[in-house]
């Protein structure tokens, strides 16, 4: 039953699709469910690290993107309840998003609450290019410093 498992992990993890994994990964994680991106990013770097930009750049694409899918569903789920219900509902979190709006999104790299995040600026319908360009700053300063920061340290341990 779970034998496609073992073989797609060994698939990903191949270095001929090492960028393709990162970005699927990315993706993944950039979207509410509960995943991280950053191993996927650090091992590829550690095993070739001359692809630095270019796994900090597939990463930021495809969480970006994830990001997007997130807004989007947002956008669906605001769309579906406003027919369901007539009314819309106000909390802090939404007034603080409204608030700030696009510029919110430069939050979008954070854990727990980056996810979500992009979700309730679909939902409140925010302009979705800013928000999407916001989310890629966020991301790929994210991807930048954790990725440098990790090999820094990874190399210091002597990996």
């Amino acid at each position: 039953m779970d034998a496609w498992w073992p073989q797609l992990l060994a698939w990903l993890s191949l270095p001929e699709v090492g960028l393709t994994s990162v970005f699927v990964i990315a993706l993944v994680s950039a979207t509410l469910l509960p995943m991280g991106s950053e191993p996927a990013v650090l091992a590829l770097v550690t095993l070739k690290p001359e692809w630095f930009w270019p796994t900090v750049l597939v990463a930021t694409a495809g969480n970006t993107l994830g990001g997007a899918v997130s807004y989007a569903m947002g956008r669906g789920a605001h769309s579906a309840m406003e027919r369901w219900r007539g009314a819309k509902a106000e909390t802090r979190a939404l007034q603080w998003l409204r608030r700030f709006g696009a510029k919110a999104c430069l939050l979008s790299w954070l854990p727990v609450v980056g996810d979500p995040l992009c979700a309730v600026a679909g939902w409140m319908r925010l302009p979705f290019w800013p928000c999407v360009a916001y989310m890629a700053v966020g991301k790929l300063a994210r991807y930048t410093l954790l990725t440098a920061l990790l090999l820094w340290l990874a190399r210091q341990a002597g990996f």
